[in-house]
Order: structure tokens, then sequence, then C-alpha cells
């Protein structure tokens, strides 16, 4: 796998809308990504953390998933948008509950700061909840501007230090077809 041209994106909510459970509902928007141009060719297991900054609301679910994509990076996050939305996403207060959330982590290589879209995120490289199911599929993969891997990353995470994967271990990497 080239991991210079790895797209990330990173997925999470605490509110299972119509599917029943957190879980359910993240699999049914990984589900989506291929027929929005965004095929999945790898994803992390799930992982719980408390929310924050009110840990009493939902738990979160998260996971990565690493895409292949030829949309631009704005782009990109604009179908991310839209996939969102589809689940019931609204966008209200910072760090409020949702239903889904999906950040573009990492387009390839790019480094961008645009008011709509800073690449890489940043905070990812802060979160457990991230760097934990990143290091699980790509480990040595390297932030572009910081340089550290994955496996690094997840070792000096400062947020999200509950975070762990709800699967088995041997569960962790899964290639979608």
């Amino acid at each position: 796998m080239d991991l210079d041209g790895t797209v990330i994106v990173a997925l999470g909510g605490n509110m299972a809308g119509d599917y029943g459970s957190s879980e359910a509902l993240l699999e049914a928007a990984l589900a989506r990504f291929a027929q929005a141009g965004l095929p999945v060719v790898a994803r992390s297991s799930w992982w719980s953390s408390a929310a924050w900054p009110d840990p009493t609301v939902n738990e979160y679910r998260n996971g990565v998933a690493l895409v292949e994509t030829k949309l631009s990076p704005l782009e990109a996050l604009h179908t991310l948008f839209s996939i969102e939305a589809t689940f019931g996403r609204v966008r209200s207060e910072k760090n409020a509950p949702r239903t889904l959330d999906l950040d573009l982590i990492a387009h390839g290589r790019a480094v961008l700061a645009q008011q709509e879209l800073t690449l890489p995120h940043p905070r990812a490289h802060e979160r457990l909840f991230v760097m934990g199911p990143l290091a699980e599929i790509v480990p040595d993969w390297r932030h572009p501007t910081l340089g550290a891997t994955a496996r690094e990353l997840a070792a000096r995470a400062t947020v999200g230090l509950d975070a762990r994967p709800v699967q088995a271990a041997a569960a962790r990497l899964r290639p979608m077809a």
C-alpha cells in the first residue's frame, strides 16, 4: 500500500439514529463510501471512548477507514458532509452529540490551510480515538507535517486516553472488497 497516497477518514458517533447501535450506523455509513467515490481499502475496528467535554453523554464509537479516491481534498470533504447528512447529522453546537461525524484526516501528503479545510486535520494527532485505530491498520503511516508515525502519535496522544478497541484484536484489519 502506498502510504504517501493514503486518504484517511475518521468516523465517529454517539447516537444510533434508526440503526439500533452506533456500530450499525457506522457500518452503514462505510457501506455508502464506495458509491460516493470513496471506496474503502482498509478499516480499523470500532473503538469506544467517553464523550468529551461531557462524559455523562452516550459514549462514542470511532474508527478509521483508508479510501481511494480521485476526488480533490475539498470534493472529498463535501462528499463526507453529504454522507453525514444522509445519516441525520445536524451541525449545531461544537462537541454536541451526533449520529455521524466524518473527518478528513489526510489526503495523501497534501498540506492545506484553507478556510474550509485544513490538512492534515489539525487535531487528529492529539486524539487516541483517531491515532489508535489508524495505528491498527497502518502503524507506519507518517504525519505529513510532524513526521511521526501513527504508532508514535497514538503513544503520545493527549485527548481521549480512555479510547479502547471494542472488537477482538483478530478482527482489526479488514480490507474491503
